[in-house]
């Protein structure tokens, strides 16, 4: 029998684990002159990290825990698709210095 609910907490921690490696290799993608071995990439980024992520954070074993960067691997391609454009990067944020005044908040200066 299956047990839904275990296989439910480690798709979660999958998930989670997928957004950082997601984010890591993104930026780490552009010391690689070809891009045929970034997937091989991401696989080892994802069991490793999935087995420090588990081991420090769960307690989870070994096995089940290159289960969870198998699963991230597989996912965190459909959460960045899913999430691409979505999401300002932190530069844009902090160049956008755009104040909102309304009218009620302005007070006229009277000249006397």
């Amino acid at each position: 029998m299956i047990k839904l609910s275990y296989l439910q907490e480690l798709l979660v921690t999958a998930i989670a684990l997928s957004t950082i490696t997601c984010a890591f290799v993104q930026k780490t993608k552009c010391y690689f002159k070809c891009s045929k071995h970034l997937p091989k990439y991401s696989l080892l980024i994802n069991l490793t990290l999935g087995v420090l992520f588990c081991i420090t954070f769960t307690d989870i074993t070994f096995p089940t825990s290159l289960w969870i960067g198998l699963f991230s691997f597989i996912g965190a391609d459909t959460i960045y698709k899913s999430l691409e454009g979505k999401l300002a990067s932190y530069t844009d944020i902090i160049n956008q210095k755009t104040i909102t005044i309304s009218k009620e908040n302005i007070i006229n200066e009277v000249n006397n």
